[in-house]
């Protein structure tokens, strides 16, 4: 598959002075308690731009009535589009299916639930024009965040960024713009298990960050517990590096290595004292502990394997179940439609 990275000629012109069209993509999970207030901020911010835009909203199986009002405001509104998943997949399928359906010159990518502040858009489009393939937003203060949160991203992206090829920027998250090619090269990556951050810094491509400072969620609450935090973390460790297979590994050796001393040292002792060691409570500590390495490494290897039968499968990464509005004369995406 070949990933022509060309500008599109809409794209071009859109830069050198042609009135712009924006395509926003919304993934939307059980809120219903924002959506009408998101739609009125991003019509009274964008009210006077220089471009043109339009209103995609992917509802990733709500089981409020997001839905409900979503059709609603597709309906009533021309530069909306709503598209329905048939179930829960996930905000990194969610997002993959916005962008499979974003027909804009450039493509912004936010939650509604108005941390990520409308006005930047602004800020992006203009940075764009200034030729940045990639305007992403940068959280300068996340006091908003509590402080447990803090820490263990601030942690990850340390991780990540030491251990993979692929470096990702501190603090930023989906929040951003995309060129219309960026978005293209996107769609050409198929993976299952998809870590968005991580995709949208491996295409690479000329970008910057516009620096904000992250406010609390107007309404609803967060759809991000801990333990969907931590396995949204493993996706982006173990899909972008090798390095915890490299890491048991190195362990395995050490452990080899200080075993052939231990029994270098058992032997030695034998012959010199004509006597066995008593140890009982030493032996059943080390077949424990190497019994508990040997369970781990399995583990970690078990983490490869499923993402690869993931992909061997080659299920669709999601399933379109309605598609209401015809913003833009949109198509519908290319994943699974019934």
């Amino acid at each position: 598959m070949n990933a022509n990275a060309k500008p599109s000629k809409m794209a071009v012109e859109a830069r050198n002075g042609k009135r712009a069209r924006i395509t926003i993509v919304a993934p939307c999970f059980n809120e219903a308690e924002t959506v009408d207030l998101f739609v009125e901020t991003i019509a009274k911010t964008l009210s006077g731009a220089d471009f043109d835009y339009d209103l995609l909203f992917i509802d990733d199986g709500s089981r409020d009535a997001t839905r409900d009002r979503l059709t609603a405001i597709a309906q009533e509104e021309s530069n909306v589009r709503m598209i329905a998943l048939s179930r829960n997949f996930g905000k990194e399928s969610a997002l993959t299916a916005g962008l499979d359906a974003a027909n804009g010159d450039a493509v912004v990518v936010i939650d509604v639930d108005l941390q990520d502040p409308p006005e930047l858009i602004l800020d992006f489009v203009r940075k764009w024009r200034e030729g940045y393939d990639i305007v992403y937003a940068a959280r300068e203060d996340r006091t908003s965040d509590t402080t447990a949160k803090r820490a263990t991203a601030g942690g990850f992206y340390r991780l990540f960024n030491k251990i993979s090829s692929t470096q990702i920027p501190e603090n930023a998250g989906d929040y951003r713009l995309m060129d219309r090619r960026v978005v293209e090269t996107v769609k050409l990556l198929p993976e299952r298990s998809r870590f968005m951050k991580g995709l949208f810094a491996w295409v690479g491509f000329k970008s910057i960050g516009v620096p904000y400072v992250r406010p609390a969620r107007v309404a609803g609450e967060t759809k991000f517990n801990f333990w969907k935090l931590w396995n949204f973390a493993l996706d982006g460790i173990i899909g972008f590096s090798t390095a915890p297979l490299r890491i048991w590994m190195y362990i395995g050796a050490v452990i080899a290595v200080l075993s052939a001393l231990y029994a270098t040292y058992i032997v030695a002792e034998t012959l010199i004292f004509g006597r066995d060691t008593p140890g009982y409570p030493s032996l059943m500590v080390s077949i424990l502990f190497f019994g508990s390495v040997q369970m781990v490494s399995v583990g970690v290897l078990g983490e490869y394997i499923a993402r690869l039968f993931a992909e061997v499968k080659q299920r669709p990464i999601y399933v379109i179940d309605e598609v209401v509005g015809d913003a833009a004369d949109g198509d519908a995406p290319s994943g699974l439609t019934p």
